[in-house]
């Protein structure tokens, strides 16, 4: 998430333009694509199936109570609950951002 704040008519908001550039440049679409990185072992997460073991290892446990078409993950002491495509090719950096919101200090997000 580089970019520069900008203040404007009140409100800020983040101007990215290496963001915007590779969005709107005509590029191919192959971008460099960020990865989860477990930050006690240094281990990129490439898959659910090691996402789940360090999240249980968290104290995180799967919800099957919801929507079908997401793999969730809620923590008996906290209301927070994960939610994540069911496909791990639809695992994007937003997803990835919420993991290290929810675990402090537990993952990083590396381009």
């Amino acid at each position: 998430m580089s970019g520069v704040w900008v203040f404007k008519n009140g409100v800020f908001h983040l101007e990215n333009p290496q963001a915007e550039s590779g969005r709107h440049g005509g590029g191919t679409g192959t971008g460099q694509r960020k990865v989860l990185v477990y930050q006690p072992t240094g281990e990129v997460v490439s898959s659910y199936g090691s996402l789940e073991r360090i999240l249980r290892g968290l104290g995180w446990e799967r919800y099957y109570g919801g929507d079908p078409e997401l793999f969730q993950f809620h923590k008996s002491s906290s209301i927070d609950l994960i939610s994540l495509p069911r496909e791990f090719s639809k695992f994007t950096s937003i997803y990835m951002y919420d993991l290290v919101i929810k675990n402090p200090n537990i993952f990083h997000v590396r381009d």
